[in-house]
């Protein structure tokens, strides 16, 4: 398990990244799985938390996992609040000024970050799965979504899946996006299922029962379960019971479930 740091030229300030490299990267090109983590958190939260590592040395693979936004840009305001700004990147291509400069997590995960661990690790580049938590869960789905093919597979653990309707979504993409609402539909899970091009996206979403997030609308997974259904896109949703909430302690719980969902999809 390592940790590195460059100068992103897509976010114009240096980022940090984890990655895992399993013992199959020693003698081989093996398949590359993104996790993208939630408001607040950096790299550090999943490869100290989970408990992936055992699970991704046995499938073979190797786990990227990138911050989730940029840090030190001195924009006015960015330390203000938990979910805005510093830790809340929202994996989206910022718009408005002052953000816009800087806050281009979309596409810092969807080419740059990609470009980099394809060129300095052992990565198969025609294998690559995405997956992530709250925040990241947006991220990951919304990445996936609007790539058909890029990923072979994806997964979330308490995902915002409908952020146009909920009030952590509405606050940043207001600020990043601007305004007109039509525009946040472009990071939306909920919307962009609803115009997939075809059923070939194996869906795993997993949810604590006693996650306070859940019933404080800000996740929304009925929204995204009916337009994935009426869409025919493949989706399972598991509603883990009592005690699981939104913490790290259901993602180590489960992670070895998604892993093994992804290695299904990257070894195949």
């Amino acid at each position: 398990q390592g940790v590195f740091y460059y100068y992103s030229a897509e976010l114009k300030c240096r980022m940090k990244f984890g990655i895992y490299l399993p013992p199959k990267a020693e003698t081989g090109k093996c398949p590359v799985l993104y996790w993208l983590s939630g408001l607040t958190c950096t790299e550090q939260n999943f490869i100290t938390k989970a408990g992936f590592q055992q699970a991704a040395a046995e499938h073979g693979l190797i786990v990227v996992a990138p911050d989730t936004s940029p840090r030190g840009c001195n924009i006015e305001g960015e330390e203000e609040s938990w979910d805005f700004g510093t830790g809340a990147g929202f994996y989206v291509d910022a718009t408005e000024d002052p953000w816009k400069t800087n806050y281009r997590m979309y596409s810092y995960i969807k080419d740059e970050l990609p470009k980099l661990i394809n060129a300095n690790f052992p990565t198969d580049p025609e294998r690559m799965s995405i997956f992530g938590h709250s925040m990241g869960g947006h991220g990951a789905l919304i990445l996936a979504l609007k790539n058909p093919g890029k990923y072979k597979s994806v997964s979330a653990f308490a995902p915002i899946c409908n952020p146009i309707q909920c009030q952590w979504g509405k606050k940043a993409l207001g600020g990043y996006l601007g305004s007109d609402v039509s525009k946040w539909e472009a990071y939306d899970a909920t919307q962009l299922v609803k115009s997939y091009p075809d059923s070939h996206l194996d869906i795993l979403i997993d949810q604590g029962k006693d996650d306070q997030f859940l019933s404080a609308g800000q996740l929304l997974p009925d929204n995204f379960i009916a337009a994935c259904t009426e869409r025919k896109v493949p989706v399972v949703f598991r509603l883990q019971q009592a005690g699981y909430d939104h913490s790290y302690f259901f993602i180590a719980t489960f992670i070895n479930d998604h892993i093994k969902h992804h290695a299904k999809y990257l070894n195949a």
